[in-house]
């Protein structure tokens, strides 16, 4: 979700326009008008539009529709467009709109999250998020002046879930819309859940840290209390807070959706039909899906929005755009890196001018081309270059085999004659492996791209490596991951990371032990092992999100199940690894390791147990492109 950071970005009014050409010019050039929309229900929804001065043309509308507030309110204080690349389309007359959804900020109504779309609306109180934008659609382009009738709408993350759902609004106003990072399934890989395994601290963080799910009962320009963490450590404080039920609770019985989350530990309808991706049919207006390959938040959404609007609603004009980027990086002006590693390039500007504002200039207002806009257009990290292809996967993507032999070697050729073997480590909740070796109080989102190394050092992880690789392996597409393990107890968590090994000359950190002044920190690129891509899965959910199983202690059992995609090139003179561990903390929640509800557990549940992963029956599933 977006971060705390960002909101109150958006919520500070007093920034100095001297300071900033831009904002100057905008002042200057547009108008700001707020209004409440009466709904089909009689619901009265909030906007603020930003309307060009000039006259001398019709305009196209292009609207974000968010959970977050259409801040900062009130006549004379302006939403900063001039921050990013948004100011672009201002420059170009665009009536910009930001609107409160039902239920948030000055929004009447009651909000749900992620409202599931409605397939039988009848009567006018049979409402969704796509009625709401057809309704909201339907009023401006009758009563926002000068506006020329065509309609775009984006947004990221949440937004994102509103615009996917914008799409299936059906108004023949809208042309264009452009999802970005969506929220579309929180149960199997956005957000709070990964696999069925509950991510804690972005959920705990977001609900009752941020405050997102205080009750609304009326409109208001005030933010809700927010928790007051006692520990900014954030390894330190869920270990000390123990099970999911001392979170909930510290949330106390005034969180809903929180709440909801507790009392629907399985994937049954309720969140079934919270997956965004079933309502994917007959899109009409021209879609571009985007999203961040090291998104820590969204990733599964981007692809997987993607996919299911080509396999469902196939006659659609839709097209996918992935960078190597964090949550909403592509919309900041610094796109060359993230954390340690670096692009070559800006990335993000390269998106801003190439793709995003083509794209609209086309469908809103006729202008330019959309032709050198690809099907898919991927970067691919490790050769730091743009991909422009006719499909994703990439038609000659091949899934190809990487078994994980004895002594920690990984190979491409299966052993066909070999004695049963495994490797062995124990898993212990009250020391569960961190997803980082820094500390942090939020959440880091470089940790997607972090060095491993600091895992691969402890006794209950799993490394396999590879030599040194004698040709560049590009992989493109879904990660699979297939073990063969056994455990002591019933139920068990696994996380697979796939790891670029950089060579053991690739720099190191010359530092003067008896310099009068410290040196910049730099990191040492020589070993680094750089996560290219992780995923965990809860082991109960092995055959069924909706019907868990319990292990049988010691029987040898199938896992598997599939990692969002990557694009990635391991360059000649590096090496592939692959980290197999049980716990990945504090991002996801720890397994008792008992078959029980874990959303209720109680801190004496939790206990040890003894993993096993079997050699050459285990392996990872690549998508390796010829």
């Amino acid at each position: 979700m977006k971060k705390l950071y960002a909101l109150l970005a958006l919520l500070i009014p007093a920034i100095s326009f001297a300071q900033n050409a831009d904002s100057v010019w905008f002042v200057n050039n547009y108008t700001k008008k707020e209004v409440s929309i009466p709904m089909r229900d009689g619901v009265k929804l909030f906007i603020s539009a930003y309307l060009p001065k000039d006259n001398t043309e019709k305009h196209p509308i292009l609207m974000e529709r968010t959970p977050y507030s259409c801040a900062p309110y009130g006549k004379g204080k302006y939403r900063p467009f001039w921050v990013n690349h948004l100011v672009e389309y201002c420059k170009k007359g665009y009536i910009m709109v930001i609107a409160d959804v039902r239920g948030r900020w000055m929004s009447e109504g009651h909000f749900m999250d992620v409202r599931p779309f409605n397939f039988n609306k009848k009567t006018n109180k049979d409402i969704d998020e796509a009625s709401d934008t057809y309704d909201t659609i339907d009023w401006m382009v009758k009563n926002l002046e000068n506006n020329n009738g065509n309609v775009g709408v984006f947004g990221i993350s949440y937004p994102g879930f509103y615009s996917t759902m914008a799409s299936l609004s059906g108004h023949p106003a809208l042309k264009a819309v452009s999802p970005e990072a969506p929220v579309t399934d929180w149960f199997v890989g956005d957000d709070f859940h990964h696999n069925g395994a509950f991510f804690q601290m972005d959920a705990f963080a977001f609900y009752s840290g941020f405050g997102f799910g205080a009750p609304h009962p009326k409109p208001t320009t005030v933010a809700a209390k927010t928790f007051d963490y006692p520990d900014f450590d954030n390894y330190s404080f869920y270990l000390k807070t123990g099970a999911i039920s001392n979170l909930t609770k510290l949330t106390g019985d005034s969180l809903e959706f929180w709440n909801q989350i507790m009392a629907h530990p399985n994937r049954d309808d309720f969140w079934m039909s919270r997956n965004a991706r079933v309502g994917i049919k007959n899109v009409k207006p021209a879609m571009l899906v985007v999203g961040g390959i090291f998104d820590a938040e969204d990733c599964f959404g981007a692809w997987n929005t993607y996919q299911a609007i080509d396999k469902q609603s196939p006659q659609t004009n839709n097209r996918l755009v992935m960078g190597p980027w964090y949550h909403e990086q592509w919309r900041n002006n610094d796109g060359t890196h993230l954390g340690n590693v670096q692009w070559d390039s800006n990335t993000s500007k390269y998106y801003a001018d190439n793709i995003e504002i083509r794209f609209f200039e086309y469908y809103l207002r006729g202008k330019g081309t959309v032709d050198s806009i690809s099907k898919a257009t991927v970067f691919f990290t490790g050769e730091n270059k743009w991909h422009h292809l006719k499909q994703w996967p990439p038609v000659d993507a091949t899934p190809t085999n990487l078994y994980l032999e004895q002594k920690g070697k990984l190979s491409f050729d299966a052993i066909s004659t070999f004695a049963p073997a495994f490797d062995s480590y124990v898993s212990d909740p009250s020391k569960p492996v961190p997803y980082t070796e820094d500390v942090h109080f939020n959440r880091s989102r470089n940790y997607m791209t972090d060095d491993q190394r600091f895992a691969a050092r402890r006794p209950d992880v799993l490394v396999y490596e590879t030599p040194l690789l004698d040709k560049d392996i590009t992989l493109g597409g879904p990660v699979v991951a297939d073990l063969m393990v056994s455990i002591s107890n019933t139920d068990a968590d696994f996380v697979v990371k796939l790891i670029d090994v950089f060579p053991d000359n690739a720099g190191h950190d010359d530092v003067d032990i008896y310099a009068e002044t410290d040196a910049p920190n730099r990191v040492p690129m020589g070993g680094y092992q750089m996560l290219v891509r992780a995923e965990i899965m809860r082991g109960r959910y092995r055959n069924s999100y909706s019907a868990p199983e319990a292990f049988v202690p010691n029987k040898p059992t199938q896992v598997k199940y599939t990692l969002p995609d990557v694009a990635h090139t391991f360059k000649k003179g590096h090496r592939i690894m692959v980290q197999v561990q049980s716990s990945w903390f504090p991002l996801a929640d720890r397994n008792p390791q008992q078959f029980i509800d874990i959303n209720h557990a109680k801190d004496e549940d939790f206990i040890k147990e003894t993993i096993n992963v079997y050699q050459n029956q285990s392996k990872i599933i690549l998508p390796v492109v010829k």
